[in-house]
Formats: structure tokens, C-alpha cells, sequence
């Protein structure tokens, strides 16, 4: 199984927009810009398995994404939740349904199916052959909890606490995804232990009301003791380098573009 993270940042990207202007250079935080590793487009991934591509998210930045990491075809979307940073490139799928010629398999629960629907209602409409002129997808609505299989991948899904929110965690095998968390229900804990790779979003610093934070990502490893932790949905304080230099060997931060292999 092979995950790729097509971004790392949080809902704002790294840069975020601001700084002087006219210069361009948005703001930073601490992250060093010279440091390439410290460019974030907003939080996704692909696994990738047998053949078989399933996109977690599509946030705004899709389209760059895909074209950055030479991908052209997705066969299914996962969605998390339905924050604009996570379901915001939807449209640009409908270039995915051109290449794979039929509509995308998309889970997601009824909730966040029905935020979908209100934003994106034409692209929800039936498809009845043709250009794909818009995106098109085959609906699967899903529990909040409990077995996924999706092509060839088998695993299951279970909710985590988003602030005033909730998102979805995911694990295959001995992976699991879990972006925009800062706690867990009791029952979605019993899924976290014995992982080989855990990416987990790490917003910043100091404590979050809705996101993890690095204290509290710590905390997790102790009592979830994953053999790989990889950061990612990081704000603008959380320097690439720095991160190298005072976490575990064990703990690192996620890069755009990175490849896990497990």
C-alpha cells in the first residue's frame, strides 16, 4: 500500500495570505520560507493499492496537487468532513471522470452527503452519459463507525471530536488517517492501537479547541504507541526543520508530496 500526502497544511495553507503588501510573501509564522518542505497546500491524501486509488479529501488545491504529483486518475473519494479546506476542489474531479471515462465512487456520511448536495447540487444531479461537462459520482452513503471496503482496500472508519464538529478517522490495515482531531470517543480509540504508520493532524503548539496540538499528539503516541507518527494539517508555527530537531525519531513532520510505502 502506498499513501502519498498531497498536502500537509491547515485550512489557511502555509503561507496563509497577508503579509506586506505587494510582496507576496504571505505570512509565515516561524516556518523558514526558504525551507521548501514548509509550503503546505491544504490537507489529503491518496492510497494507492493493486491498482486502485482512493483519495482522501479534495480541498481547494487539488488540481495543483494532482499535477504535482503526477497523478491522473483517482477511483474513489473518502470524505472526512465537510469543512471547505477538505471538500472545497470538488469540481476539479470532473477532469478525474473524463480520464477514468464513468463516474467516481464517493463515500461519505449523510451529513456530510447533504452539505455536498447544497454546495455542489449540479454536481449531484444524475448522469446520463456523455462529456463530462461537470463531475459525476456514484453516492455511498456511510455509517460514522464501523467496516469500509472500498476496491481492493479493507479497513474500517470511526468518528473523532472536531471541536464543535466531528470529523471521521480511517484505517487500512496498519495505517490510519486521522486529520482535524482533538479527541477521540472511547470506541475509536480501541482502533488506534497497533499501527505500523500513523498521520495525525498536528495544528500547532500550544493547545486547540478543535485540533490537535503537539503536546496533546504526544500524549497519543504514549498511549497508542504507533512504530511511525506522521505529523500533518500544520499551521504557520510548526517549522519543518525545528520539528526534525526536537521530536523522536519516531515522530515526524509530513511534507507535501511525501510517500509512505507500507
Amino acid at each position: 500500500m502506498k499513501i502519498t500526502i498531497l498536502g500537509c497544511g491547515g485550512s489557511a495553507g502555509v503561507p496563509m495570505i497577508g503579509g506586506e503588501e505587494g510582496a507576496g510573501t504571505g505570512l509565515w509564522g516561524t516556518c523558514d520560507p526558504t525551507d521548501r518542505r514548509n509550503r503546505r497546500l491544504r490537507s489529503s491524501i491518496v492510497i494507492e493499492h493493486e491498482g486502485f486509488r482512493l483519495l482522501v479529501d479534495s480541498g481547494p488545491d487539488l488540481r495543483q496537487q494532482m499535477l504535482a504529483n503526477g497523478l491522473t486518475h483517482i477511483d474513489a473519494v473518502f470524505y472526512t468532513h465537510a469543512h471547505s479546506d477538505h471538500i472545497g476542489g470538488l469540481d476539479e474531479l470532473r477532469a478525474v471522470n473524463r480520464v477514468i471515462g464513468r463516474p467516481i465512487q464517493l463515500l461519505a456520511t449523510a451529513e456530510v452527503l447533504a452539505e455536498l448536495r447544497q454546495r455542489f447540487d449540479y454536481a449531484f444531479r444524475p448522469w446520463e452519459g456523455g462529456t463530462f461537462y461537470r463531475p459525476a459520482f456514484d453516492v455511498q452513503e456511510i455509517p460514522t463507525h464501523g467496516p469500509l471496503k472500498v476496491g481492493p482496500l479493507e479497513g474500517c472508519i470511526f468518528p473523532q471530536k472536531h471541536g464543535w464538529t466531528t470529523s471521521l478517522g480511517l484505517r487500512l490495515g496498519s495505517f490510519a488517517y486521522c486529520t482535524d482531531v482533538e479527541s477521540f470517543p472511547t470506541e475509536s480509540q480501541a482502533v488506534l492501537h497497533d499501527l505500523s504508520c500513523w498521520v495525525v493532524g498536528c495544528f500547532q503548539r500550544e493547545a486547540h479547541p478543535s485540533h490537535g496540538w503537539l503536546g496533546r499528539v504526544m500524549e497519543w503516541r504514549q498511549q497508542f504507541r504507533p512504530r511511525h507518527t506522521v505529523l500533518t494539517h500544520m499551521g504557520p508555527d510548526m517549522d519543518y526543520g525545528q520539528l526534525c530537531e526536537s521530536l523522536p525519531e519516531d515522530v515526524r513532520p509530513a511534507r507535501d508530496g511525501l510517500v509512505l510505502t507500507l
